[in-house]
């Protein structure tokens, strides 16, 4: 028997589709395309071949980008928790950098690198570098320091510190870094592609609106959704997975906005 979740989720989607439906006939299709002349359109691309090539094309850069984010993202704080001084002198630039609109570095990301992956690559890396890289040093700052102390007075080394007491406490929050940056790094590459492409998913938003064709412009969108739904609940399964030995609670204190 299905769980209340999945009904929920089921009810909730069959509601969208329906006020998809009757915006389409309030406002026209030409302003709305209808569900069915999407999946129409998402047909004819799917066959053609160019929606799964435009697709694999803005994942692999997102991976890419993502990879190179997460890394040192999750590792730098490790590292900069044994230089508080370091931190204390970085910490506002790091601040800085976290808050500053990862859009307008796209036009100087391909002034740099090109209309290539390599630009989107760029940009993915700064996006999920800060999330990541906050997250993590969320957890750290979060590490009771009696237990610290405690180890210190029997004996114990840095690095059994890191290893026993400091790393396990924050590898729920490089995950929910993780998780948290996930959708962040499909849109960032989207966005990048907007900004100026020739491959990808947003490249195919910008050619249905150069082209009027609103039936592409919302099959690319409903692939995008899809795309960016499909890496998030993977993401949020890979983190529950892996974390079965946290306990369960109703919230991580790292789930709050991010740019």
């Amino acid at each position: 028997m299905p769980s209340q979740p999945f009904l929920d989720r089921l009810t909730l989607g069959a509601g969208l589709l329906l006020a998809w439906e009757l915006a389409s006939r309030w406002f026209g299709a030409y302003w709305v395309t209808p569900p069915w002349a999407t999946l129409e359109q998402l047909v004819v691309m799917i066959r053609e071949g160019g929606l799964l090539r435009h697709t694999g094309y803005t994942l692999l850069a997102a991976t890419l980008g993502f990879a190179l984010g997460a890394v040192p993202g999750a590792l730098l704080p490790l590292w900069m928790r044994r230089h508080p001084r370091l931190l204390r002198v970085l910490d506002p630039f790091l601040a800085a950098g976290y808050g500053l609109p990862k859009l307008a570095l796209a036009p100087l990301f391909i002034l740099w690198f090109g209309i290539g992956a390599a630009s989107k690559v760029a940009l993915v890396t700064s996006v999920v570098f800060f999330i990541v890289f906050f997250s993590t040093m969320g957890g750290i700052r979060e590490v009771d320091r009696r237990w610290l102390r405690m180890a210190q007075v029997m004996g114990a080394t840095h690095a059994q510190l890191s290893r026993r007491i400091v790393w396990p406490a924050v590898v729920p929050h490089v995950f929910a870094g993780i998780r948290i940056a996930t959708p962040y790094a499909i849109g960032g590459v989207i966005i990048s592609e907007l900004v100026s492409s020739n491959r990808g998913l947003g490249y195919l938003v910008q050619l249905g609106a150069m082209s009027f064709s609103t039936p592409e412009i919302f099959a690319a969108v409903i692939t995008i959704t899809v795309v960016i739904g499909l890496a998030s609940w993977a993401a949020s399964r890979l983190e529950r997975r892996l974390l079965r030995w946290q306990p369960a609670t109703d919230g991580s204190a790292t789930d709050r906005g991010y740019r």
